[in-house]
This record gives C-alpha cells, sequence and structure tokens, in this order.
C-alpha cells in the first residue's frame, strides 16, 4: 500500500478519539484493495480504514483530522448576542428571542445548511412581527445586528436580501409567482437555484423559517388560495406537508403573541393608571401646603411687625431705667 502522511496505527486511535471536537476526514482514502469506511460515533465523519496484510501482523492505519472544531456552540452564539448587545431586553420580547436564536443556531449549523434569500425573507418577517410595538426603534436594529453577528453571518444582507423578494412578490399574481421558471429575473434565478438544490437532495436544508418566507411571498402577491401554495411547493421540490405543519406552528404562534402584546399593553396602561391616582392626592397636598403657607405668612406679618415695635419700646424702657438707676446722680 501507498505510504499515507500523518497516519497512525491502531494503538493511538484510543488517544485521537478522546480528543474534544475531533473529527476523521471523509476527503481522505487510502490505496489498498481491502480498504474500508465505517462511522466511529456522532462527533466523527467517515472514517477509512486501511488493512496491509504481512507475513508478520497485519496493521490498521487510520487518519483523523479536524474539521468542525470552529462550529460554536450554542450557549457561544448566545453569547455572542448578549456581548453585542448589552442593554435589559423586556421580558416577553426577551424570552422568544432566546428560543428563536437557538433554533436558528440549529439551523445556521446545520451540514445541509446554505443560506438563501427566502430564508431570509423568512426570518426577517418572524423578527420584525415578533418586534413590533418593541420601545425604540433604534434598539430594535440594534438587537437584530447583535442577532445576526451572533450567527456569523451578514445582517445587512438579510435584509436587502428580505426587501428584494417583498417587491418581487408585490408585483407578482398567482398565476406568475408559480411560473417563474419559464422567466428570466434576478429573484426568478434565486427560487431555480432553490429548486434545483432541494430537488436534488444536496445542499438544501428545508428549515421552517423558509415555509414562512414561502408564505410571505404568497400573502404579498395576494395569491393566499391553498392550491397556489400546493403548486409553488411543487414547482421548488419542496414538501407540502411539512410547510403546512409549519405554517400552522407560526400561524399559532403569532396568535399567542398577540395575546400576550395584549395583555402587555393592558398592564403598561392599568400601572399608569395608578401612578396617576396615586399622584394626584400627593399634588392636591401640595396646593393645599403651599396655600396654607401662605395664608400663614400673611397672617403672622402684621403680628411679627407689631412685635417687633412692642419689643423696641421695651428696650428703650429698660434703657431708661438703667440708666436712672444706675448712672442718675444722687
Amino acid at each position: 500500500m501507498a505510504a499515507v502522511t500523518s497516519s497512525f496505527s491502531l494503538s493511538t486511535l484510543s488517544q485521537c478519539s478522546q480528543r474534544k471536537n475531533l473529527s476523521l476526514s471523509s476527503s481522505t482514502r487510502f490505496l489498498g484493495t481491502n480498504s474500508d469506511s465505517f462511522r466511529l460515533g456522532p462527533n466523527f465523519s467517515l472514517l477509512y480504514v486501511a488493512v496491509r496484510a504481512s507475513d508478520s501482523a497485519s496493521r490498521v492505519i487510520v487518519r483523523c483530522s479536524s474539521s468542525l472544531s470552529d462550529i460554536p456552540t450554542v450557549s457561544e452564539t448566545k453569547l455572542g448576542f448578549l456581548k453585542a448587545y448589552k442593554r435589559p431586553i423586556p421580558s416577553i420580547y426577551n424570552s422568544v428571542l432566546q428560543e428563536l436564536i437557538v433554533q436558528h443556531h440549529l439551523m445556521r449549523y446545520k451540514r445541509s445548511y446554505q443560506y438563501d434569500p427566502v430564508f431570509a425573507l423568512g426570518f426577517v418577517t418572524v423578527y420584525d412581527q415578533l418586534m413590533e410595538g418593541y420601545p425604540s426603534d433604534e434598539d430594535r436594529d440594534a438587537i437584530f445586528q447583535a442577532y445576526i453577528n451572533a450567527l456569523k453571518e451578514d445582517p445587512e444582507r438579510y435584509r436587502a436580501d428580505a426587501q428584494k423578494l417583498e417587491e418581487w412578490a408585490r408585483a407578482q399574481n398567482s398565476t406568475s409567482l408559480i411560473e417563474f421558471s419559464s422567466r428570466e429575473g434576478e429573484v426568478e434565478g434565486i427560487l431555480k437555484d432553490i429548486a434545483e438544490r432541494a430537488g436534488a437532495k444536496g445542499n438544501f436544508s428545508y428549515s421552517r423559517f423558509f415555509a414562512i418566507g414561502l408564505f410571505r411571498l404568497l400573502e404579498l402577491a395576494n395569491a393566499m388560495e391553498p392550491t397556489i401554495l400546493e403548486k409553488l411547493c411543487a414547482a421548488l421540490n419542496v414538501n407540502k406537508r411539512s410547510v403546512d405543519r409549519d405554517l400552522d406552528v407560526y400561524r399559532n404562534l403569532l396568535s399567542k403573541l398577540v395575546q400576550a402584546k395584549e395583555l402587555l399593553r393592558e398592564y403598561v396602561d392599568r400601572e399608569k393608571k395608578k401612578r396617576e391616582e396615586r399622584s394626584e392626592p400627593q399634588k392636591a397636598n401640595e396646593a393645599i401646603t403651599k396655600c396654607l403657607g401662605q395664608q400663614q405668612i400673611s397672617t403672622y406679618k402684621p403680628f411679627c411687625e407689631n412685635f417687633r415695635q412692642k419689643m423696641t419700646e421695651n428696650v428703650y424702657m429698660w434703657r431708661n431705667l438703667y440708666d436712672l438707676v444706675f448712672i442718675s446722680p444722687t
């Protein structure tokens, strides 16, 4: 068998397998007639083994290489988001955002994942509906930037592609939407590429965000008939049953989100009313105190003036008496 660099015997395999985030490269093939491959475990890719028989002993040679060490964990992605946006987020938004970033992380680092604008449109749609009514538009945009950057993707690309697809969908109708494959154009090219990848079952990764992106295209094109969705899924080589399931979940979440925001709005209004009710007696007391203070000043001012005059007369009287008794000659 031809010599292979960076190879080692079976006796060192146990040491290699103890390393964290270590995978065995599937790109290296050994030359020999007795080559075989097997999967060692969830943290390893394909392991190619070559056996060389000789008069002494058989020797097993494998090659290990790290290919997953650069993939961050979910906790690292969440930590990156928290470091990028350090201001507090209201709990009604934060709890959903934290769950969303976990799901997005799992989609983002799936082996078959490849970014596409329909996926971006789906996420932007979910994010904008989630953050609708957020106290500050500036903070809402900053949270979006921190979120996408934590996933090591480009937030500007997400926004630009989502806007591009929205503008295209507004100009479509039920017929033109599903006949994209027969026309030329930038968005048509994007959809053709998705259909090709999905049909090849290769580097296309279906996700809930993708389903929501499709739903958004139908919504903007005013083509909400179930048959149109079925035809669009067929044109894109996407399983309609999965799309229907994820859209049902999405509609349910939207309903719960609307209810939660309504409860929050009622709570804020109730607390504001309570503060106003508490402040009204305080303002009344301040007004009464101020009024009484002015009245007391107007009442006691003549008294104080009379008292000062009397004291002045008494001083003169006592001085005259002192002069009479102690200073006048006998």
